[in-house]
């Protein structure tokens, strides 16, 4: 049976590799650009090239050190798909303590804010001229 192949990303070319699993070479590099690929799991399905959103969301995911490994039976739990998904469970770890990559997995977010701490409401504009 062959090894299992895993999911190594390109940020700078938005593109995605299945590579079989091989530790004698760990460092992985594009074959279009020559930059080292980032190891994203095998439960990783990426997201259109054209989607700029969707790579800036995953290059934020990558860099709080977020994978998607495949689990048992059930992938890799919730991640974040948009920007907005990501500001606000941002905001809820500066309020809350909590650490970015935990608030990151969150499949909701329990607001209020915890007691003490600002909530999430808007600012209203002043009227006037």
């Amino acid at each position: 049976m062959p090894p299992a192949k895993s999911s190594w990303v390109c940020l700078p070319c938005r593109a995605s590799f299945k590579q079989p699993g091989d530790s004698r070479h760990p460092e992985r590099r594009c074959p279009r650009c020559a930059e080292p690929l980032i190891h994203v799991g095998a439960a990783f399905a990426p997201p259109p090239r054209r989607d700029t959103e969707g790579w800036r969301t995953l290059a934020l995911l990558l860099r709080e050190g977020i994978r998607f490994p495949m689990g048992c039976s059930c992938g890799p739990g919730y991640r974040p798909r948009t920007t907005a998904e990501v500001r606000e469970r941002m905001a809820y770890a500066r309020y809350s303590g909590e650490p970015p990559a935990v608030a990151l997995l969150r499949a909701e977010v329990p607001w209020p804010a915890p007691s003490g701490t600002p909530g999430r409401g808007r600012r209203r504009r002043k009227r006037g001229r």
